[in-house]
């Protein structure tokens, strides 16, 4: 996992950050193959905020709003401001919520408008003093963006473009502290958290629940689930032989480095192997040891099926907290 390939074809081994930095590229320009090109500045139009309602939540108070995440492109999320920051003026840290998949609620889920239990991370950290943005994800409730004619050639990559730009939101509220923020998201939400970190350094920590294992152990060797127009349909083609495709999350994992990543794998999920979890991290944590910071990618097993327990969120907030600092 962590060789660099010369231009001759062979196999250096990666002993210096230096080393590594140049094959994280390599692994970035790899991502964008299936994905598609990250955008630029081109897409950065004025953010144009606009809020639909506002609902007070006792000790926070829960937005709609929707921004321009690019030309021709609205994106709906839901802004959780805790009162003490509109009262008191106080700067709160801020974390990143990408929702897991929910056809019909979609990022309702996180904010605790929805039937599923122990999703609503994004209500929760509001409630412990977090600002927290939730985006809507392409091609789900009623968020229906056509990627393709926005010039993207997956879903994925217009999800990364919308998180990256909601963190542009973030940047212009005067209750949001300055400086990194966090990531926390549950399935698609933690392989969707994943996916832009890889991409946003903005992203300070990263939580991911049940969001991963390698493509060539996913579902026995069912590539489905990944090559829908949500995901990467350029992924059809490495259908009986994802070991061709060109990165895996054990890439993903490492360019997170030296950044702190907490990834919850429970022993009995029926999506993602937890074995496979472990081997990934271990390959990935080669890299963390280059930095000196070996022990900030850390994997929990909780017991239980395809869940974000109570236990493992609260480790998960515990963590902001630590790292990203709360309000007083």
């Amino acid at each position: 996992m962590n060789q660099l390939i010369d231009p001759n074809g062979n196999d250096i081994p990666v002993t210096s950050i230096d080393g590594w930095e140049k094959k994280r590229a390599d692994i970035l320009d790899r991502v964008q193959s299936i994905m598609g090109p990250l955008p630029g500045d081109e897409k950065r139009c004025d953010l144009d905020v606009v809020i639909g309602e506002e609902v007070d939540c006792d000790t926070y108070v829960r937005r709609l709003i929707s921004y321009q995440s690019e030309p021709d492109s609205r994106t709906p999320a839901y802004l959780l401001i805790p009162k003490k920051a509109l009262k008191d003026g106080i700067s709160c840290p801020a974390v990143l919520c990408p929702h897991p998949t929910h056809a019909q609620d979609g990022f309702k889920t996180v904010v605790g408008l929805s039937d599923k239990p122990n999703r609503a991370y994004a209500s929760e950290l509001a409630e412990r003093g977090f600002v927290t943005l939730a985006p809507s994800y392409p091609l789900l409730a009623n968020y229906q963006p056509d990627w393709r004619a926005l010039g993207y050639e997956s879903g994925s990559m217009k999800a990364i473009w919308d998180n990256m730009r909601v963190l542009d939101v973030l940047e212009t509220l005067p209750f949001v502290a300055p400086g990194k923020v966090g990531s926390i998201g549950h399935s698609l939400g933690g392989h969707n958290s994943i996916y832009t970190a890889v991409f946003e350094s903005r992203i300070g920590v990263v939580v991911s629940s049940c969001g991963l294992d390698s493509y060539v152990d996913y579902k026995d060797g069912d590539l489905t689930g990944w090559t829908s127009d949500r995901y990467m349909p350029k992924l059809k083609d490495y259908v009986n032989r994802q070991q061709d495709i060109p990165f895996d999350f054990h890439d993903l994992v490492a360019a997170l480095a030296p950044r702190p990543c907490l990834i919850a794998a429970p022993y009995d999920d029926s999506n993602f192997k937890w074995q496979s979890v472990d081997v990934i991290a271990q390959a990935a944590k080669r890299v963390y040891t280059l930095y000196g910071v070996d022990t900030l990618l850390t994997v929990e097993h909780p017991n239980c099926d395809h869940d974000f327990p109570q236990d493992v969120r609260a480790q998960a907030y515990g963590l902001f907290e630590k790292l990203l600092g709360v309000s007083v």
